[in-house]
């Protein structure tokens, strides 16, 4: 059965505490040791999406997990690396996360969460998807409502706009949803959920009542 080590979370958490390039180099074992973890229970949950969604065949781990170094070129927070693991479970590794939907697991001490779905998607794709919940809105909402969906997740998270978008009346029975920026289905994880002996079918399970929000989202995707 593959778990998460609860010595994985244990090195994020000192991580944060030591968000330094001597303590990092000092203790790469421990970083590889998550590292792999992480990857092999990736990596095994791919092998498992692909049994609903088989355009996933052949998806490796490494092309999906975000590299631990931070990008600190254009930030005031100069911290090194991030204190997560991060992958986008996506057809073409992480790189085509503007251009399909995909699955999403964050573990970070604290602050895990399974999600996925299209974040912040290009402006034809995002048109794509409005057009779409302006004509097959109900649905939308009724996979939302589903018992399966509802079972991991409350709704869609991600940014609104304020006002409709143009070319659409802020009566239209789905102006909401309409006026998302992203949609995300996202699940809220503790320590003791990451590190449960059942983990493994708990992303599962929620990837799986997603797959049919990623259906509705791939609308204009080739």
């Amino acid at each position: 059965m593959i778990c998460i080590d609860p010595s994985t979370l244990e090195f994020l958490s000192d991580l944060r505490l030591h968000n330094d390039r001597t303590w990092f180099a000092e203790n790469r074992p421990r970083y590889e040791a998550a590292r792999d973890n992480y990857s092999r229970f990736v990596q095994a949950v791919i092998d498992e999406i692909v049994r609903f969604d088989p355009i996933l065949k052949g998806l490796e781990a490494k092309s999906c997990i975000f590299r631990i170094n931070r990008d600190i070129r254009f930030t005031h927070d100069k911290s090194v690396y991030k204190t997560n693991f991060g992958a986008f479970m996506v057809r073409g590794g992480k790189k085509s996360a503007d251009r399909f939907p995909g699955y999403y697991l964050h573990l970070e001490p604290g602050q895990s969460f399974i999600s996925g779905g299209a974040y912040i998607p290009p402006a034809p794709w995002l048109n794509a998807i409005r057009a779409n919940i302006a004509e097959n809105g109900d649905r939308l909402v009724k996979i939302l409502n589903s018992r399966d969906y509802r079972k991991y997740f409350n709704g869609l998270e991600g940014e609104k706009l304020k006002l409709p978008p143009r070319g659409y009346e802020k009566d239209h029975p789905h102006i909401e949803l309409i006026k998302m920026k992203s949609f995300l289905p996202e699940k809220t994880l503790s320590d003791a959920e990451v590190t449960a002996p059942d983990f493994f079918e708990t992303v599962t399970g929620a990837f799986r009542a997603m797959k049919p929000v990623i259906d509705f989202l791939t609308v204009g995707r080739l």
